[in-house]
């Protein structure tokens, strides 16, 4: 990457870009503004002047416990009122709040906390048995911190020390001198949660969680008149800087706290009660979302929501049911543990609303959009060549930029992840259209090879979804003697369809978008799906599981 000095500009360019500057502005401009937090005793709501009392109350805790700068301090929470305190505190003082993802299995967690070197481990109460199954081997030198409303005594465990949270910020002082820190120092860590090896640390700076909360406040057009639920898990890459975008426009946030698929109801309520304006999840915990309003006598009027769909791309039929039952908007973007989760975000422009069929309309909506500002993209072949932006051309998709991973912590074995010129390879194979809209075709790993020909699993699970009778589906390339890999679809149908679709349904449904040699031999109907800790599906648990569909002795 060529850089170039010009002439010297005048300004404070040495005044640093740390988060807490923007915890501090939001106090200043918007302190009466809510946050709202679901429990498991009820609705717990505050204000932002509120919260910054008990986040520098929290600071001083933190540096008690002698916790300094540099210091990892790891965190096992749901999406709750003191997950968001830690977001501001921890790193305030210097320290590194470690996401820990509580869905990875605990050989995993030890893994992690082992690898970031973590001195304080913060537990909410329920999680507290998988940090037991840690405990033999790994204990964070300082202790545990439990999240809880109890009195310790009431808490039976056998990790020790632990200290209580609220009693910890009932002892401190309610004022705290913020320091200014480096901008490239470390803000927070995140672990891969890939399928393939052992998770791989990404280490996000105050400068990449400032600028890239910016970006999310002006991509997710958010206001003081708006009010934020943030569904993503703050476990996961920094929870895509939706809780500190809030901040810098002054919005209400609301955090559900756990939940679990039946509590999908209380999630929907919790959107009218609070207005709701914007919602932000992955597919994953969207569908089954849509899916509980599918069954609803009386849906809801969500009507003026947007609700932003990460990670895998959503189904069309998810687009337009949300749209068609609720009148809520929901709007696709990606990005990675790698890109601090927003890499693209999909908008439409106004100046092709005339030019597009409803049809093409619903299939650029479904895309994962256009890059974000602040960074570089591109898409190249086999031999690293760049590939023209004709919709058509597809090769593995490059980024780099201010919140990109510039290398993995302490893992010297993936320097082959980065070009010489500073771009990280996503292992995603993608096409960009003459309008920069960009679509994720497949994994390089997942992308089916038939005949020398590729089949996109993506766009044939998309399409199987569109299927009324249809709840999930995925597509896996398995072995095949003659072609090198056929598609197999795994469907789960929904209840009222199961016993009615047939194998000949799936594949008449498909023969309408693709090719007669595309289409799958045999199709898998089954009652559930594997899935990652982050809600994607398990593709190689599946391609292993069904390994000799094709295979004839």
């Amino acid at each position: 990457m060529k850089i170039i000095k010009g002439f010297p500009s005048t300004s404070q360019d040495d005044y640093p870009l740390n988060v807490t500057t923007i915890l501090k502005h939001a106090v200043r401009n918007f302190a009466g503004q809510e946050i709202v937090s679901r429990t498991r005793d009820g609705i717990f709501r505050y204000t932002y002047k509120d919260a910054h009392e008990r986040i520098q109350r929290l600071a001083n805790a933190l540096e008690s416990l002698k916790i300094k700068p540099g210091d990892r301090v790891g965190v096992l929470e749901w999406n709750t009122h003191r997950y968001n305190e830690l977001y501001f505190g921890i790193p305030g003082i210097g320290a590194v709040l470690l996401e820990m993802n509580v869905r990875l299995a605990p050989s995993d967690l030890i893994y992690v906390a082992k690898h970031a070197g973590t001195e304080l481990l913060f537990v909410d109460e329920t999680l507290i048995s998988i940090v037991e199954a840690m405990a033999p081997e790994f204990k964070p030198a300082k202790g545990y911190v439990i999240l809880t409303d109890k009195k310790l005594s009431d808490i039976k465990t056998k990790l020790t020390p632990i200290y209580s949270y609220e009693k910890l910020l009932k002892e401190a002082k309610p004022e705290y001198d913020w320091p200014m820190i480096d901008e490239k120092s470390a803000y927070s860590a995140c672990y891969t949660t890939g399928t393939t090896g052992r998770p791989k640390g990404v280490f996000y700076s105050h400068r990449d969680a400032y600028l890239l909360s910016t970006v999310a406040a002006i991509t997710l057009e958010l206001s003081c008149r708006d009010c934020l639920l943030q569904i993503v898990p703050l476990y996961h890459a920094l929870g895509w800087c939706n809780h500190i975008a809030v901040l810098l426009a002054g919005s209400k946030l609301v955090l559900p706290g756990r939940y679990t698929s039946e509590e999908f109801g209380s999630i929907i309520d919790l959107m009218l009660q609070e207005k709701v304006t914007v919602g932000i999840a992955a597919s994953a915990a969207l569908m089954p979302i849509y899916e509980y309003i599918r069954n609803m006598k009386e849906k809801p009027n969500l009507s003026g929501v947007c609700l932003f769909s990460g990670a895998s791309e959503p189904p069309i039929a998810m687009l337009k049911g949300f749209y068609e039952l609720t009148g809520a908007k929901v709007y696709h973007g990606s990005g990675t543990t790698e890109n601090t989760a927003w890499s693209t975000a999909n908008k439409p422009k106004p100046w092709l609303e005339g030019k597009l069929s409803e049809e093409e309309k619903w299939e650029l909506q479904k895309k994962q959009g256009l890059e974000v500002p602040g960074c570089d993209v591109k898409i190249v072949d086999a031999r690293g060549n760049e590939l023209p932006h004709d919709g058509k051309s597809a090769g593995e998709f490059l980024m780099r930029g201010p919140w990109v991973v510039g290398s993995y912590y302490n893992a010297p074995e993936t320097a082959d992840r980065f070009t010489d010129d500073g771009y990280w390879k996503s292992g995603d194979v993608a096409t960009i259209d003459p309008e920069g809209y960009i679509k994720i075709v497949d994994r390089i790993k997942d992308v089916i090879k038939s005949g020398g020909e590729w089949i996109s699993s993506v766009d044939m699970e998309s399409e199987i979804m569109c299927h009324p009778g249809v709840l999930e589906a995925t597509v896996v390339g398995v072995p095949h003697p003659k072609w090198e890999e056929r598609p197999l679809p795994l469907v789960v149908l929904r209840q009222e369809s199961k016993g009615k679709v047939t194998k000949k349904d799936i594949i008449d449904h498909l023969s309408k978008k693709f090719a007669k040699w595309q289409l799958p031999d045999e199709v898998k109907f089954v009652d559930g799906i594997p899935k990652t800790s982050v809600g994607k599906f398990d593709k190689k648990v599946v391609r292993e599981q069904y390994k000799d569909t094709y295979v004839r002795e």
